[in-house]
């Protein structure tokens, strides 16, 4: 059974989440189950929409020396089918999300899942600690 659509073509929101995404090495954008994933080449690291109660959320693989403090943060929360393995999900329509943070967020979630060479041509292009530059 196909999944509907969850958002139409050029979503401004989803836009910026797909620009932030695909900023990385090698990172695709693949639709699956009516919403965008973005993937290290076959590796998730963004899934967006979490449900269809949350459309505007990001699904993102956390680090696990953060992940214990990320689940006391009340902006975040687990999202179906991804709670077992270090997976949260933060909402981004609101109106004071900060972009920023969403961004390191997911070059997070980047790193977790991609392979060497993938993290290595990360790393030269934004060393870990230089902060986010898009």
């Amino acid at each position: 059974m196909e999944h509907p659509r969850l958002f139409e073509p050029g979503d401004p929101l989803v836009q910026r989440v797909r620009e932030l995404c695909l900023d990385l090495p090698e990172a695709v954008e693949v639709e699956a189950w009516g919403r965008p994933t973005f993937r290290a080449r076959k590796p998730i690291f963004v899934h967006v929409g979490s449900s269809m109660q949350r459309p505007y959320s990001i699904v993102f693989k956390t680090d696990p020396d953060e992940h214990p403090a990320l689940e006391q943060d009340e902006r975040f929360f687990h999202a179906p089918y991804y709670d077992g393995a270090k997976w949260l999900a933060i909402d981004f329509d609101q109106p004071r999300t900060d972009w920023q943070f969403l961004a390191e967020l997911i070059e997070t979630s980047y790193r977790q899942v991609a392979v060497t060479r993938q993290a290595r041509l990360l790393e030269l292009a934004r060393p870990r600690g230089s902060g986010y530059s898009n």
